[in-house]
């Protein structure tokens, strides 16, 4: 490369990440990551026939030694304008310890090491998930402990303990919850650098790992969902792209710390609807 470009790092090379860097990523240079070099180098290859310029790093979330080299690269490359983080394991995929530890301490992980190096007026997007929505309200003092506990003591918090943590989808939504804290605190950190941060917490977005959710053993639960939604359909990559577009974008300068619910109305449902808990 002749030049330094800007870079837009993408975590995570699945669906949701690619649609949104598909928007914002033309003339930049795209760094894909992802836990696995084959998943990188399979979106880098759809990418790279759509005419961006693309590289590929592994990396593992869960690791600081990890996403310290993934910065670095990223550096490397020339300056960091853009973030997406779209990494993330599933409630059906692993153990409460390991959805805490890369959903939560790993976001964290994102949001500290990328906001020491992030160019002013860029921006970060963090996908977070509808299911953060759906954990009762925490205290004052719990939503604190959250967004603010340094990095390496999070996961020794004792709200997130397994005698208080049981099963994977109360850490998933522990873990999602967490998230949407972590980015509004995480805002005014980058906000000095002149930089913005914010997360969208989608629904049911049909993408090959929502497929196989389908048709596993929360597929009846995930269609219950669909259908009894103000939407009545689940959504697709591109929905979100548009959204993590505005974000990212001159047109999203005045938006810093949100989270941005888009889930076709099941929270809503859930809440006060038909899918409200008997």
């Amino acid at each position: 490369m002749s030049s330094m470009k800007n870079v837009i790092v993408v975590i995570g090379a699945g669906s949701i990440g690619q649609a949104i860097v598909r928007r914002v990523g033309a003339g930049k240079h795209i760094l894909l990551a992802d836990l696995r070099a084959e998943n990188a180098e399979a979106a880098a290859k759809t990418l790279t026939d759509a005419g961006f310029e693309v590289s590929t790093a592994e990396v593992d979330i869960s690791s600081r030694s990890s996403v310290h080299a993934l910065v670095e690269a990223a550096t490397g490359l020339g300056e960091v304008t853009g973030v997406i983080h779209a990494a993330g394991v599933s409630p059906s995929q692993a153990s409460p310890y390991t959805i805490l530890r890369v959903d939560l301490y790993g976001t964290a992980l994102v949001l500290e090491l990328f906001g020491e190096v992030i160019a002013r007026g860029g921006a970060g997007v963090v996908i977070a998930s509808q299911s953060g929505h759906r954990l009762p309200a925490l205290s004052t003092e719990q939503n604190a402990l959250l967004a603010t506990t340094p990095t390496e003591e999070l996961l020794t918090l004792p709200m997130l303990q397994p005698s208080e943590v049981k099963d994977s989808l109360h850490a998933y939504q522990l873990s999602k919850r967490g998230n949407s804290l972590r980015v509004m605190a995480e805002a005014v950190r980058w906000g000095k650098r002149g930089a913005r941060v914010n997360t969208i917490s989608p629904g049911i977005i049909i993408t090959p790992l929502a497929n196989d959710e389908l048709k596993g053993p929360r597929g009846p639960g995930y269609r219950r969902m669909m259908e009894l939604s103000p939407a009545g359909r689940a959504g697709t990559p591109d929905e979100v792209g548009t959204v993590g577009a505005l974000l990212m974008s001159t047109e999203g300068a005045f938006i810093t710390g949100s989270d941005f619910l888009m889930d076709g109305g099941v929270t809503a449902s859930y809440w006060f609807g038909d899918l409200k808990p008997q």
